[in-house]
């Protein structure tokens, strides 16, 4: 009996040493959004994990892997114990991929489906915006496919993905592709993302740091060496959320305006400072920028007026703006409406003006903008945040 124990706590120390342990960290400037913990044995891989993406979710996931790298066996279970409704609250999501199909299964209170996509021959894998033990196959398994296919130096290699979180019926697959670089660093596309992901992987394809200042999904995440305490975040992250509510990471708000007889409103994203250097860094010089986050900043006005100069009939336009390393700024009008942040088309400018520039009184932690009045002919169109202040004089017509 001696002899057995000790063999069954030997066996369990090898099984041990052969198990890779580690972990996954992303932060929105000074804020925690994602927090990963990751044990891979041979081709199976478990990841227990935490986001608020808005929502707080908490993820079990299981993955046996192909000898290619990609993903065979899929399995997630996804809570959101602060959904709205309680049949959104849990959710079971399967997948087996070949490379002639990929079979889903997604039961959640609303009942099971079954979605059997043909991929005759293509990559594909599931894709979550925080899951990195995700994203790290997702690098992986396209490196081996460009390897075994042998694609010449710079080209990207194509993938199909699909999304555990949401109703696969809504959203099939989607295209997305993964561009090698020198030095370890890759390129990432993909239909749900604006812009492209930069990551940067080790001599083994070990996924190191990922970067979405490219992208819409401003985030950092970096590797860690040891587990973290996913469980611990869970509690921060939820209790925060019970308290505040859930809500986007930058919310969509509307200010409105009057001069005299006229009525302005904007609808725009509003980020946060976060800790973050904003100008040169989350607002790139010399780039066009949405004005705000998510889709693209609409301002509208009742009658015709001048904004910066530029003349303006009544009506509805969008608003970009393009800081300059020297420390001024410029404003963009354009007549197009309704697109994303990042679909910018200055085939459709109404004009340029500089901006007057300055510093509130104190440091805007949430980007605001606002329309001020100073008689029944006169005002401005003011943007602060964090410690620049922009302002557009506006005159009625």
């Amino acid at each position: 009996m001696k002899r057995f124990v000790i063999l069954v706590l030997a066996l369990a120390a090898c099984a041990d040493r052969n198990t890779e342990r580690y972990g996954f960290v992303s932060l929105l400037g000074r804020d925690t959004v994602s927090v990963e913990a990751v044990a891979r044995r041979g081709d199976a891989i478990q990841s227990d994990a935490v986001d608020r993406w808005p929502f707080v979710r908490q993820r079990h996931t299981e993955i046996v892997l192909a000898p290619d790298g990609s993903i065979r066996h899929f399995d997630m279970i996804i809570s959101t114990p602060n959904a709205p409704q309680a049949k959104d609250r849990q959710r079971h999501v399967t997948a087996d991929i070949t490379a002639d199909s990929a079979i889903v299964d997604s039961k959640d209170g609303n009942g099971t489906k079954r979605f059997a996509w043909p991929l005759g021959g293509a990559l594909a894998l599931p894709h979550v915006p925080q899951s990195y033990t995700l994203a790290e196959r997702y690098i992986a398994a396209a490196m081996a496919r460009g390897k075994a296919t042998k694609l010449a130096a710079g080209d990207s290699v194509p993938l199909k993905q699909f999304y555990p979180d949401f109703d696969v019926s809504h959203f099939p697959l989607h295209d997305g592709w993964v561009h090698p670089l020198a030095g370890g660093k890759v390129e990432i596309w993909h239909d749900w993302l604006s812009g492209l992901g930069d990551a940067v992987v080790d001599s083994t394809g070990r996924l190191q740091s990922y970067s979405g200042e490219r992208s819409t999904y401003k985030v950092q995440m970096v590797r860690i060496a040891t587990l973290p305490d996913v469980e611990g975040s869970a509690g921060h992250m939820l209790a925060s959320e019970e308290k505040t509510g859930a809500s986007q990471l930058s919310v969509r708000d509307t200010a409105r305006g009057t001069i005299g007889a006229a009525t302005f409103s904007i609808d725009y994203g509003r980020p946060l400072a976060r800790g973050r250097v904003l100008l040169g860094n989350v607002v790139r010089y010399d780039q066009v920028w949405r004005t705000g986050a998510n889709a693209a900043t609409q301002f509208t006005t009742s009658v015709p007026i001048t904004l910066a100069g530029v003349a303006l009939k009544a009506g509805m336009y969008t608003l970009w703006t393009v800081p300059r390393a020297s420390g001024k700024a410029d404003l963009v009008i354009n007549a197009e409406t309704g697109q994303w942040g990042t679909n910018y088309d200055d085939a459709h400018d109404v004009g340029m003006a500089a901006l007057v520039v300055d510093a509130p009184g104190a440091p805007v932690e949430k980007f605001t903008m606002s329309v001020t009045s100073s008689d029944a002919k006169h005002g401005a169109l003011v943007l602060e945040w964090g410690t620049f202040r922009w302002t557009a004089p506006i005159v009625v017509k």
